[in-house]
């Protein structure tokens, strides 16, 4: 999203984070279906809405639609190159 444009309130969805759940549980998400099928309906472009977890200046958390899209400046470019993964680094996961 542009600095220049007003916030899109994700209408439907909240996020909140718990400081006593596990370290590997960032936050819950809710979903009210009924506000988010209407949003879905109204802000959806090809089958998708993104949306960004933010943090208010009041510590409050909130989702707000994510409406950047890609150019042909600011895409990303393959490299070309392969990158190999390290089987080592799995051993710390947790599934």
């Amino acid at each position: 999203m542009s600095k220049n444009q007003d916030p899109i309130w994700a209408d439907g969805f909240s996020f909140k984070r718990n400081e006593n759940a596990p370290d590997f549980v960032v936050g819950n998400i809710s979903v009210n279906i009924e506000n988010a099928k209407k949003y879905f309906d109204e802000q959806g472009d090809n089958g998708w809405v993104n949306f960004q977890v933010k943090q208010s200046s009041s510590g409050n958390y909130y989702c707000e639609h994510d409406t950047w899209k890609p150019t042909k400046q600011n895409s990303p470019k393959p490299s070309g190159k392969k990158v190999q993964q390290d089987d080592e680094d799995d051993e710390d996961l947790p599934f």
